[in-house]
């Protein structure tokens, strides 16, 4: 047995979700909505936005408002959201990012 978290079954089986899961659904879209997640760090979420920065695709961050927004997060997101879904404002926020970031014909 080994400590080392990057062998191992359950790592294995991550790595072919990601290959096989993750990264065809970010390759097949034209932009990514991030929600961040309140908390401790959320791997899934670091991953998914580190392939999204990889893969070159325009990213909208959604961040609730008692959340601190890191300055690496704000280099990164084309476009962040300041709200809940339950704001009044929230749907026009989220259309107006999705026209920013979206490619014009």
């Amino acid at each position: 047995m080994t400590d080392d978290p990057f062998t191992g079954a359950d790592w294995d089986a991550f790595v072919a979700d990601v290959h096989n899961e993750l990264i065809p659904k970010i390759n097949d879209s034209a932009v990514a909505v991030s929600l961040v997640p309140k908390g401790p760090t959320d791997v899934k979420f670091a991953i998914e936005l580190g392939f999204m920065v990889m893969y070159d695709k325009p990213i909208i961050a959604v961040i609730d408002p008692d959340i601190r927004v890191p300055h690496k997060l704000r280099a990164v997101a084309d476009v962040i959201i300041i709200g809940r879904s339950t704001d009044p404002d929230f749907k026009s926020k989220f259309e107006s990012a999705i026209q920013q970031v979206m490619p014009r014909d």
